[in-house]
């Protein structure tokens, strides 16, 4: 078991038991100690989203990288993906986001990439952690050594000209009407300036962050107001992100969710046309849903299942030489253009794909129907309530009564105190009844 880390980075309430500032010095410390490799002058990237928190983390950050040696750019608010792209533009020796993704301002977190972009593995998150359970004083640099840390003022304007040039250059949004959701949080004023220079006209959601607003009733995690703004103002397509821009979900003309799966189904298509899929199909994870599985077979392409977590999605695209892969909460990675999931990217492509196509999203994004699924998220305080045989027993009962027609699948949250309980299959009714069954027996043990 690790302390601090878990399915990305370090994430946690702050100011509570996993997130203080103190921590977020040692973490520094030990990270930059870590990637302090050779005789050059080693540099640190930071960015980070709205949250009221971001500024006493970040200054904690800065702390502990200039207290071993390292410089310190800092880019503020900035999609994840940008931090993880400017990360080797800028040939830094490691990068970091501050952020709790998709989460509310209460929570903030840590996010690690190595000098190719990449998040961390394993195994080097584990080293973070030995380091900081340990004193750090034999780390600190000598008086004459310590980092100095400056502001970078056009981080955002080198992301816009690189998502830009992500989008076919024979085509352009001309004429089409977007609602962007920008969640109030690192996106709000990059996404909508991609969209409109493309030539979009544009519909702006969430975009005045004030340090407690960041996902809330907004954004990916709460699609609805964007998915009611498309109706409202009759636009040709929605986009929402979440607080760092990692993930989208998508809306066409009726107002109607593309979700990840969908997302994924889209680009599988149109590249396969195109011949620049590459592994012979595309990446998901457990979660996603079967239809998409049928779907892609229907194309004669595969579908390959990793752990949840856009992480382990990227190490299973490395080990099969998959170039598409990414979850059915909307995070999309396209390794051709970026190593982490980009919510902006994934966007305009299937945006490049509207355009080509010149049909009405809902003609276009809706390409499989999924399996009836269910998902319900159980709280838990304390211990581990999977491990207990009331549960078990009820798992196996589920997966009995779907028998071949379905699946059940149930596991901890890597980023919060929940269980999530999963179940899918070509009924309805039962699918819902096993969820609830598996559900309220956690709840009765969680208690």
């Amino acid at each position: 078991m690790r302390k601090f880390f878990g399915t990305d980075g370090i994430r946690g309430r702050t100011n509570g038991p996993g997130l203080t500032p103190e921590i977020a010095m040692k973490a520094g410390m030990a990270a930059g100690r870590i990637f302090t490799r050779g005789d050059h002058r080693h540099r640190v990237v930071i960015g980070k989203d709205t949250r009221l928190s971001g500024y006493m983390i970040e200054n904690a950050l800065v702390a502990g990288f200039t207290a071993v040696g390292m410089d310190v750019f800092q880019f503020g608010p900035l999609p994840t993906p940008a931090v993880a792209m400017l990360t080797r533009s800028l040939r830094a020796d490691i990068g970091v986001m501050i952020t709790a993704s998709h989460n509310l301002y209460e929570d903030n977190g840590i996010k690690f990439f190595g000098p190719d972009g990449q998040k961390l593995s394993d195994a080097v998150e584990k080293e973070i952690e030995s380091l900081m359970a340990q004193s750090l004083e034999q780390g600190l640099a000598k008086s004459a050594s310590i980092g100095r840390a400056k502001r970078i003022d056009d981080s955002q304007a080198r992301y816009i000209e690189f998502a830009k040039h992500t989008f076919p250059r024979n085509l352009r949004l001309d004429g089409m009407r977007i609602v962007i959701d920008c969640a109030n949080g690192a996106a709000y004023k990059v996404a909508p300036e991609v969209l409109w220079e493309l030539g979009a006209d544009i519909v702006t959601m969430g975009v005045a962050p004030d340090g407690t607003n960041i996902n809330w009733e907004c954004g990916s995690t709460a699609p609805n107001a964007m998915c009611a703004k498309v109706r409202e103002v009759r636009a040709d397509f929605g986009i929402a992100l979440d607080g760092d821009a990692d993930r989208v979900v998508m809306a066409d003309e009726e107002g109607r969710i593309i979700d990840g799966d969908q997302i994924l189904a889209l680009i599988a298509k149109s590249w396969s046309r195109d011949e620049k899929i590459k592994g012979g199909g595309v990446v998901g994870t457990v979660m996603s849903n079967a239809g998409l599985d049928r779907y892609l077979g229907t194309l004669g392409l595969k579908l390959g299942r990793s752990a949840v977590g856009d992480r382990y999605v990227l190490e299973e695209m490395a080990k099969g030489g998959f170039n598409v892969g990414g979850e059915q909460s909307g995070h999309i990675i396209l390794s051709d253009f970026s190593t982490t999931g980009d919510g902006l990217i994934a966007a305009l492509q299937v945006l490049a794909v509207i355009a080509k196509e010149n049909k009405p999203v809902s003609d276009v994004a809706h390409l499989f129907e999924p399996l009836p699924q269910a998902l319900v998220n159980v709280r838990f305080k304390k211990g581990s309530p999977l491990d207990d045989a009331r549960v078990k027993s009820s798992i196996d009962a589920g997966r009995a009564q779907l028998g071949d027609s379905g699946r059940v699948l149930v596991r901890k949250s890597g980023t919060e105190p929940l269980i999530r309980v999963m179940a899918e299959g070509d009924d309805e009714k039962l699918v819902q009844a096993v969820v609830r069954a598996i559900a309220g027996t956690i709840e009765e043990v969680a208690a």
